[in-house]
């Protein structure tokens, strides 16, 4: 695969195209800065990003979309140059939520269309204001989820012209079977956002998106920034420091390169879409350098090898939930 700085796009199975490598923009809310997610997005374009992966429940897409705008009026990018995914949070799955939400995204940035609206996760919330909507014993209050009906609603958008292109997050192969058998599918999903790096490579995931034309976009391709009630501490320790170990005796001298950049290289040689998140200048402009190196047939086996099955982002708090993604195998 011949991938450049200027040209690292991959095809979509609806004939649209996709970078990648993108910039994850999620930041907590509590911690960070107003202006953050701004100011890094507006750098990481006239680094050469041009994917960027945000959600209404990041509380930034306001910033997000003024970055975008402002390179696009001072001639840095045109609109078309662009690629935003947009995610559909789980207390808005009930058909007659979607395009409004969609919508309401849409008035958050200040665009006309996103290019890839996913469902974020298959489990739905109770509808309503709270995100996070929970009962007076502190336990989260879920909803039915009929994931057929939501994505006929998703459709219904792409028809209207407010995304060019659908996708889901952490669906497992049941769940994505479930959409691809659906009858009388319009538009089948030509993504799927899940965790992906060195010690959690998604083969049988991979393998089974590979024959239905659904792309893997990996987050967590270096680590996790999420808050700690997403992910095991302890794990992160042990996977962080493990493969980035191996990485760095191996290949990193050899290359010239962090383990940051072998493991981002590692995923997008193999066609994985990867969306790390930073809001550091230094780690933006970094992670983007990977363009200038090729890692050979037998490194990408043996990186492949460092594969242990462990996931950063478990999302247990919702292990109870009918449509939790993680009980089966993958």
């Amino acid at each position: 695969m011949n991938l450049t700085a200027e040209n690292h796009c991959i095809p979509l199975s609806d004939g649209n195209r996709i970078p990648l490598l993108g910039l994850g923009t999620y930041g907590d809310p509590r911690t960070t800065p107003k202006g953050t997610a701004l100011d890094c997005v507006k750098l990481a374009i006239d680094v050469g990003y041009r994917h960027f992966d945000g959600a209404l429940v990041y509380y930034n897409e306001h910033e997000v979309g003024q970055a975008i705008r402002e390179k696009i009026a001072d001639g840095t990018v045109r609109r078309d140059d662009i690629f935003y995914c947009g995610k559909l949070w789980n207390t808005f799955h009930p058909p007659e939520l979607v395009r409004p939400t969609l919508e309401r995204t849409l008035k958050t940035l200040k665009l006309d269309y996103v290019d890839l609206y996913i469902i974020e996760l298959p489990m739905a919330f109770k509808p309503g204001d709270e995100f996070y909507p929970k009962d007076q014993d502190g336990k989260y209050i879920y909803h039915h989820t009929d994931l057929c009906a939501t994505w006929e609603a998703l459709e219904a958008c792409k028809d209207a012209g407010l995304v060019k292109s659908l996708g889901v997050s952490n669906f497992n192969r049941r769940q994505l079977e479930l959409l691809l058998n659906k009858p009388g599918l319009k538009h089948k999903p030509v993504s799927n956002q899940v965790e992906c790096n060195p010690y959690f490579t998604q083969p049988k995931l991979l393998e089974f998106c590979r024959q239905h034309d659904i792309v893997i976009v990996g987050y967590c391709p270096i680590g996790s920034s999420r808050d700690a009630s997403w992910y095991v501490d302890i794990k992160e320790t042990r996977t962080l420091q493990g493969w980035r170990d191996i990485l760095k005796q191996r290949l990193s001298a050899k290359y010239n390169k962090s383990s940051a950049q072998v493991a981002l290289r590692f995923n997008v040689q193999r066609g994985v879409v990867v969306i790390p998140k930073s809001f550091s200048p230094e780690r933006i402009k970094h992670n983007f350098q990977i363009f200038d190196f090729s890692l050979t047939e037998e490194e990408m086996r043996a990186i492949e090898a460092l594969n242990k099955n462990i996931r950063f982002v478990e999302l247990l708090m919702w292990s109870d939930h009918p449509e939790y993604p993680f009980h089966d195998e993958y």
